[in-house]
């Protein structure tokens, strides 16, 4: 029975293309929410901006305030192939980790121009993935990149947004990431400011999504998928004011699923036998699935996950399985939007 749970089909759901949000709302807080409770399995809905009443005075909410690269480059070959790539990470100065499409023309030696003068890259090694590494010149390229590098919305969005800061937070600031934490796209000013008139206190971690975001699980069983790795900051100031809560029994809500991964795999036991989480930059690939008791997050707000995804399981493992398929059947039945740019939930 046990290995039931980890079955790959629990985590799979087929879902009409018309719920699949193409563009962002003009009032991003104006999007649906669905407000979850695991204590006695209820659901019901509101407005995203009324998420006001339901946060107490003491709660803190923790942002991931990572800021999405324009990650994807189009290319052209010797031979004047078009090639589409999409930055993952710097391993050292120029030198990047990709996604090519199509795969059998990056070969190894390969030389790529992006028609800017000076610009190019030279393909100089395979990844256990199936991407390619990049060796770019100029080294610093972030100007070329800003002139040519596009948005890198996920495949299932295929229309272009006209703003780049439609794909960004509000408080988006840490440049790194290629793709959005879109659990924060809800989040207005004026919401923001009223969150911290009640009393809540608002707190900034660093996670830059890369693939291990979007990476599907392929595996029949979930636990042999392997994540990719992330870099992640937790400052002392953030982490001083989690722990603080922590030890007065305040909630502490994640807004994202890179917040939770953020905040679970830098936790630790302290002296006192209590959890709290250290300050620290590092990079991990930390996979939470069912049976994960969670240490640090009481809360979490997040959007509607694609099927097969490790948000999805995360999502699963917090509010158990049961309770997030109920959840997003009333979700297709009700007609919300899903994906990045669609409506969320408000797990409690």
């Amino acid at each position: 029975m046990e290995k039931d749970l980890y079955k790959l089909s629990n985590f799979n759901y087929d879902l009409p293309k018309n719920l699949i949000a193409q563009e962002p709302l003009k009032e991003r807080d104006s999007s649906r929410l669905l407000v979850i409770n695991r204590k006695d399995n209820s659901i019901r809905e509101t407005i995203f901006k009324d998420i006001i009443g339901l946060l107490n005075e003491g709660d803190i909410l923790v942002l991931n305030d990572t800021r999405v690269i324009k990650a994807k480059l189009i290319g052209k070959t010797k031979t004047g192939g078009k090639i589409e790539i999409l930055l993952l990470k710097e391993k050292e100065k120029g030198i990047w980790e990709t996604l090519v499409m199509p795969g059998k023309r990056a070969k190894l030696g390969e030389k790529i121009s992006f028609g800017k003068e000076g610009f190019s890259a030279t393909i100089i090694d395979k990844t256990l993935q199936g991407g390619r590494v990049f060796e770019f010149f100029p080294k610093d390229f972030t100007s070329c990149l800003d002139e040519l590098g596009k948005p890198p919305l996920p495949h299932y969005i295929k229309k272009e947004i006209d703003d780049f800061e439609k794909y960004q937070t509000i408080y988006s600031k840490k440049e790194g990431a290629v793709a959005a934490p879109t659990a924060g796209l809800h989040f207005t000013r004026k919401l923001m400011s009223q969150i911290k008139e009640k009393g809540i206190n608002i707190v900034y971690i660093t996670l830059h999504c890369g693939l291990a975001t979007f990476r599907p699980v392929k595996c029949e069983d979930i636990r042999e998928h392997k994540m990719d790795s992330e870099a992640i900051t937790i400052s002392k100031d953030a982490a001083n004011a989690i722990n603080e809560a922590k030890d007065k029994g305040s909630r502490i809500i994640a807004v994202g699923t890179t917040s939770v991964r953020s905040l679970e795999a830098a936790s630790f036991l302290n002296p006192e036998g209590k959890f709290h989480v250290k300050d620290k930059i590092f990079e991990t690939n930390f996979y939470i699935t069912p049976g994960y008791k969670f240490k640090i997050v009481d809360a979490l707000i997040t959007n509607f996950h694609t099927p097969l995804s490790t948000n999805l399981v995360l999502v699963s493992s917090f509010c158990g399985q049961q309770l997030t398929q109920k959840a997003y059947a009333y979700a297709k039945k009700a007609n919300f939007r899903f994906f990045s740019f669609g409506d969320a939930m408000f797990i409690v």
